[in-house]
C-alpha cells in the first residue's frame, strides 16, 4: 500500500494521490453531482445507492437540468448560428425530445438513428443525414421523409443519390463531406480530416471542388454547403481555426469558378470534454470567441456575403451529464515484484458497456460512491467481467484501500459513446440508462433481458421456422 504521500512507483506522471476521497472535481462531473452529509454520491439529489437498488447496475444516469444547459449554452453562444447535436454521441428518444426542445438540430448516422428520431416526434426538416456508405434504401428514406440535409461522401453516392432524386421527383438536399487536411490532435482512429483515412472529399486533390460542381450542375440535387469535421475529443482549437480558413477558401473558389455562393458551411464537432482531473478544458465563451472570429475574418477575407455557419456538438454535451455506476464484484492483488502490486477491482460490467479504454486507449477516473473512506489510498485499476485482458475501465486511479465487495464505484463523463457503442460480448446484457431531475428519475432505455437475446437466436429451441 501507498498512502496519501507516497506516490506508487508504477503510477503515470499525471497521476495524483487525492488528498482525500471526498472531495468531487466539477468539471468532470453533472451540475447536480453532491456528497451528502453522509458522504454518499447523489446524482441530482438521488442517491446512488437508491438508484441501484431500483434499477440495478451497470447503470448509466444522466442528469436532465445539465444535459440540457450544455445544449442550451451552444444555442446562446451562436447565437446566429445553427447548432446540429451528433446523435451518434448517445441517442434516445427522450434524448431527442430535449434537443427539439432546446431548439437544436439533430445529426444522424444510420437510416436506423434517423427512424428513432422521426417516431420522438422530431422534425425531419431539422434532421441531416451523415455515412460514408449509405444504402440506396437510406438514401429513399431520408428523401421520402423531407430531412433538412443529406451529406454526402462519396462519388457514388453522388450517383446513387441522383438516380433516386430523379425517380422521385425532387431534389436532394445536400452538404458536401470535405477534408481540409488538418490532423487533429487527438486519436487516430478518431481523427476525420486527413487524408488517409475513408471520410469525405479532399480539397487537396481537387475532388471536393469536383463533387461541389457536380451537384450544383445537376437538377437532382440542392446544393446547401460544405461540411467539415476535423476529429473528435479535440481539446485544441488551433485546429478548428485553421480548418476553417481552408473550407472558407474553398467556398471562395467554388464561386470563382461558378458565380455561385455557397449557402452554408458547418465546421463539424468533436470539442473534448475533460475526462481526467488533469485535463484542461476549453470552455464556450472560448470556443465561442474563436470560431465566431475566424468565420467572421473568412467571410471577409473572401467575400463570401450571406453565408450561414454550423456547429455539430456531440461529446461535448452529452458527455459530462452522464455518470456510469457499477458494483463491486472481486478484489484481487497482483504482486508486480520488487515490492511492487497493483490491486485489480473487478466490477459488474466492463468493455462491452464502455468500449472506449479499450479501443482508444482512452482514460478514465472513477470514485467510491456509496460512502467516504479516511483509508490511505492504494493504486487501483477498475476491470470489467469479461475474457480479455484488456477488459478495463480505469487504467489507473487513486481509490481507498478499503473497498469492499458490494461497494459502488461511479465513473463521470460516460454520457457519450458508452451505451451508444455498448456490446454483447460474452452474452452481456445493455445496461439501463435513467434520466434523473431533482425529486423524479425516469428510464431512458430499460435493461436488456436475457429473454431479448434468446427471441434473436434461431437455434433448434429458439423460434420455430416457418414450413
Amino acid at each position: 500500500m501507498y498512502s496519501d504521500s507516497t506516490p506508487h512507483p508504477e503510477a503515470p506522471l499525471w497521476l495524483e494521490i487525492p488528498e482525500d476521497f471526498a472531495g468531487l472535481d466539477g468539471k468532470l462531473w453533472p451540475c447536480g453531482t453532491r456528497r451528502n452529509t453522509s458522504g454518499e454520491l447523489t446524482l441530482a439529489g438521488h442517491r446512488v445507492s437508491d438508484l441501484v437498488a431500483e434499477y440495478g447496475t451497470p447503470l448509466y444516469v444522466f442528469d436532465e437540468q445539465d444535459f440540457r444547459a450544455r445544449a442550451r449554452g451552444f444555442v446562446e453562444h451562436f447565437p446566429s448560428w445553427s447548432i446540429h447535436y451528433a446523435g451518434k454521441s448517445f441517442l434516445s428518444r427522450t434524448v431527442a425530445r430535449w434537443i427539439d426542445e432546446e431548439g437544436l438540430n439533430l445529426d444522424v448516422c444510420s437510416g436506423n438513428e434517423l427512424s428513432l428520431a422521426l417516431s420522438a416526434g422530431f422534425p425531419a426538416e431539422r434532421i441531416s443525414l451523415h455515412g460514408n456508405n449509405k444504402t440506396i434504401e437510406e438514401l429513399r428514406y431520408a428523401l421520402t421523409e423531407g430531412i433538412g440535409a443529406i451529406v454526402v461522401d462519396s462519388f457514388d453516392e453522388i450517383d446513387r443519390l441522383r438516380v433516386i432524386a430523379f425517380d422521385m421527383g425532387k431534389p436532394a438536399p445536400v452538404m458536401i463531406r470535405v477534408t481540409t487536411g488538418i490532423h487533429a490532435e487527438t486519436h487516430q482512429y478518431v481523427a476525420t480530416s486527413h487524408e488517409d483515412q475513408k471520410f469525405g472529399f479532399s480539397i487537396h486533390s481537387g475532388q471536393a471542388m469536383d463533387a461541389l460542381v457536380t451537384c450544383w450542375e445537376q437538377p437532382q440535387f440542392d446544393l446547401l454547403g460544405i461540411h467539415s469535421h476535423i476529429g473528435s475529443q479535440i481539446l485544441n482549437m488551433d485546429g478548428y481555426a485553421r480548418a476553417s480558413q481552408i473550407t472558407l477558401l474553398l467556398a471562395r473558389d467554388f464561386h470563382c469558378a461558378t458565380n455561385n455562393h455557397i449557402r452554408e458551411v458547418n465546421f463539424g464537432g468533436g470539442f473534448g470534454v475533460p475526462y481526467l482531473p488533469s485535463d484542461e478544458p476549453w470552455d464556450i465563451e472560448n470556443l465561442s470567441d474563436t470560431l465566431i472570429r475566424h468565420a467572421e475574418k473568412g467571410v471577409h477575407y473572401y467575400d463570401l456575403p450571406d453565408i450561414h455557419f454550423a456547429l455539430e456538438p456531440g461529446r461535448a454535451i452529452s458527455g459530462p451529464p452522464g455518470v456510469a455506476l457499477y458494483r463491486v464484484g472481486t478484489i484481487k492483488t497482483v504482486d508486480l515484484g520488487d515490492g511492487l502490486s497493483r490491486r485489480y477491482i473487478s466490477v459488474d460490467g466492463g468493455m462491452s458497456d464502455n468500449i472506449r479504454t479499450a479501443l482508444y486507449d482512452a482514460d478514465y477516473t472513477a470514485i467510491l460512491a456509496n460512502r467516504v473512506s479516511t483509508a490511505d489510498g492504494v493504486l487501483s485499476r477498475v476491470v470489467g467481467i469479461h475474457c480479455e485482458t484488456g477488459d478495463v475501465l480505469v487504467k489507473d486511479v487513486y481509490l481507498p484501500a478499503d473497498i469492499e465487495v458490494g461497494d459502488i464505484l461511479a465513473i463521470p463523463v460516460a454520457g457519450a459513446y458508452s451505451r451508444s457503442m455498448a456490446s454483447n460480448y460474452n452474452y452481456a446484457l445493455k445496461a439501463a440508462v435513467v434520466a434523473v431531475v431533482p425529486g423524479e428519475s425516469q428510464i431512458m432505455i430499460r435493461r436488456e433481458t436475457l429473454d431479448d437475446l434468446l427471441r434473436l437466436d434461431m437455434g433448434p429451441h429458439g423460434c420455430e421456422r416457418s414450413p
